[in-house]
Protein backbone atom coordinates (compact mmCIF):
# COMPACT_ATOMS: atom_id res chain seq x y z
CA UNK A 1 0.00 0.00 0.00
CA UNK A 2 1.12 3.57 -0.51
CA UNK A 3 2.78 4.91 2.76
CA UNK A 4 0.88 8.11 2.97
CA UNK A 5 -2.66 5.86 2.29
CA UNK A 6 -1.89 3.84 4.76
CA UNK A 7 -1.15 6.94 7.42
CA UNK A 8 -4.67 8.21 5.90
CA UNK A 9 -6.11 5.01 6.87
CA UNK A 10 -5.15 4.62 10.04
CA UNK A 11 -6.41 8.09 11.26
CA UNK A 12 -9.61 7.63 9.20
CA UNK A 13 -10.18 3.97 11.14
CA UNK A 14 -10.58 6.62 14.72
CA UNK A 15 -13.54 8.39 12.82
CA UNK A 16 -15.33 5.29 10.96
CA UNK A 17 -17.81 5.23 14.24
CA UNK A 18 -18.53 8.70 13.69
CA UNK A 19 -18.56 9.59 10.15
CA UNK A 20 -20.09 8.77 7.12
CA UNK A 21 -17.69 10.35 5.15
CA UNK A 22 -14.88 8.93 7.01
CA UNK A 23 -15.82 5.42 6.19
CA UNK A 24 -16.90 5.74 3.13
CA UNK A 25 -13.37 7.13 2.33
CA UNK A 26 -11.52 4.52 4.38
CA UNK A 27 -13.44 1.69 2.51
CA UNK A 28 -12.24 3.12 -0.96
CA UNK A 29 -8.73 3.29 0.37
CA UNK A 30 -8.69 -0.32 1.55
CA UNK A 31 -10.71 -1.82 -1.43
CA UNK A 32 -8.54 0.20 -4.14
CA UNK A 33 -4.47 -0.34 -4.84
CA UNK A 34 -3.75 3.21 -5.34
CA UNK A 35 -0.50 3.36 -6.90
CA UNK A 36 0.16 8.04 -6.00
CA UNK A 37 -1.86 9.64 -3.83
CA UNK A 38 -2.88 11.77 -6.40
CA UNK A 39 -4.46 8.99 -8.26
CA UNK A 40 -6.50 8.77 -4.90
CA UNK A 41 -7.74 12.58 -4.71
CA UNK A 42 -8.68 12.67 -7.89
CA UNK A 43 -11.47 10.09 -6.72
CA UNK A 44 -12.83 12.69 -3.61
CA UNK A 45 -16.26 14.38 -3.73
CA UNK A 46 -15.96 17.85 -2.71
CA UNK A 47 -17.52 16.78 0.81
CA UNK A 48 -14.44 14.22 0.88
CA UNK A 49 -12.12 16.78 0.43
CA UNK A 50 -13.56 19.47 2.92
CA UNK A 51 -13.52 16.79 5.65
CA UNK A 52 -9.86 15.51 4.78
CA UNK A 53 -9.05 19.09 4.84
CA UNK A 54 -10.46 19.19 8.12
CA UNK A 55 -9.06 16.39 10.20
CA UNK A 56 -5.77 16.34 8.33
CA UNK A 57 -4.84 19.70 9.33
CA UNK A 58 -5.40 18.88 13.17
CA UNK A 59 -3.85 14.97 12.79
CA UNK A 60 -0.44 16.86 11.57
CA UNK A 61 -0.55 19.20 14.03
CA UNK A 62 -0.67 16.63 16.42
CA UNK A 63 1.87 14.25 14.80
CA UNK A 64 4.34 17.73 14.76
CA UNK A 65 3.45 18.11 18.70
CA UNK A 66 4.71 14.29 19.39
CA UNK A 67 7.28 14.79 17.36
CA UNK A 68 6.63 12.22 14.77
CA UNK A 69 8.07 13.41 11.62
CA UNK A 70 7.23 10.76 9.42
CA UNK A 71 3.99 10.81 10.27
CA UNK A 72 3.55 14.38 9.44
CA UNK A 73 5.31 13.99 6.46
CA UNK A 74 3.62 11.30 5.04
CA UNK A 75 0.33 12.85 5.85
CA UNK A 76 1.12 16.17 4.70
CA UNK A 77 1.50 14.34 1.08
CA UNK A 78 -1.38 13.72 1.26
CA UNK A 79 -2.90 17.22 2.29
CA UNK A 80 -0.92 19.11 0.03
CA UNK A 81 -2.83 17.37 -2.88
CA UNK A 82 -6.27 18.55 -1.51
CA UNK A 83 -5.34 22.40 -1.21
Amino acid sequence: MNKPLGYLREILSNYTDRSDTAEGIYKRIEKYDYDTEISFVRTLSEKEVSFLNDILKEEIEHANEEQDEKRSHELNEVYELLI
